[in-house]
């Protein structure tokens, strides 16, 4: 691994991989309610399947260069885990993560609609915002974060890709949400309206979820792992935060 990697090459990382991730999400929803129109639960399987190994080969592709976070929670969790020691990234380094996710994530969006002969540009109208959902949406994300910090502190993160695959995988199923636990995910899955999309009224309440959700994960990490913020330049795979990575 690189050990001074540039400001400019990680945030490119963090674009492409959350643009994938999310052209993984959608490319595979609407191919999946084509080829089973009838049978929701094969296609929710179908949907599941290639996301769990979709993400788990992007961090391999992305993860030492930019950590492959690809999700604003695990960003924020790292920075703030960070403070006190210097470590983890820093507040600019996170915000332009936080911004550049989000945009790979509109963008993933717009490629999976291009590929499949929709509009490019489409809005979402399927309605998710139930009392159940946002609770399955603090429960994916709190165990997401939860596994990732988990991970970097008992020096497994080797083991990232594979684990933080089959979570997602299987989260789709154990959540009412099918686990979005992604806020750039969240607002990506708003520009199409397909198998994969959430209405924009939905997207407030999955975005406060997931924040409450990575909280409690922060919550709990520190708890089984006091010592957790002294690794956190290893999230989620080991990278070190170049010393003139601040954005001017």
């Amino acid at each position: 691994m690189n050990r001074h990697v540039s400001t400019s090459r990680r945030l490119l990382a963090e674009f492409v991989g959350s643009a994938l991730l999310v052209t993984a999400v959608i490319g595979s929803g609407i191919a999946a309610a084509q080829l089973s129109p009838s049978d929701a639960g094969l296609q929710l399987l179908e949907n599941s399947i290639a996301t769990a190994f979709g993400l788990a080969v992007l961090i391999l592709l992305f993860g030492p260069v930019s950590g492959a976070h690809f999700n604003p929670v695990v960003s924020l969790v790292d920075w703030l885990l960070g403070r006190r020691l210097t470590a983890g990234i820093s507040g600019p380094t996170m915000l332009a993560y936080l911004a550049i996710q989000t945009l790979g994530g509109i963008a993933g969006a717009l490629l999976a609609n291009i590929m499949f002969d929709r509009w490019v540009l489409e809005i979402a109208t399927k309605q998710r915002l139930t009392t159940g959902h946002l609770i399955g949406e603090v429960v994916a994300t709190a165990g997401l974060v939860a596994l990732i910090f988990a991970l970097a502190r008992t020096g497994r993160t080797g083991i990232s890709a594979a684990a933080v695959g089959a979570y997602i995988g299987a989260a789709y199923w154990f959540t009412s949400s099918t686990s979005f636990a992604n806020p750039a995910v969240t607002i990506g899955r708003m520009f199409s309206d397909t198998f994969a999309g959430i209405a924009p009224a939905s997207v407030p309440g999955f975005v406060a979820a997931q924040i409450i959700g990575g909280l409690i994960g922060l919550a709990l990490v520190v708890a089984l792992y006091p010592d957790t913020a002294s690794h956190t330049a290893e999230v989620v795979v080991p990278r070190k935060e170049n010393p003139e990575s601040s954005i001017p």
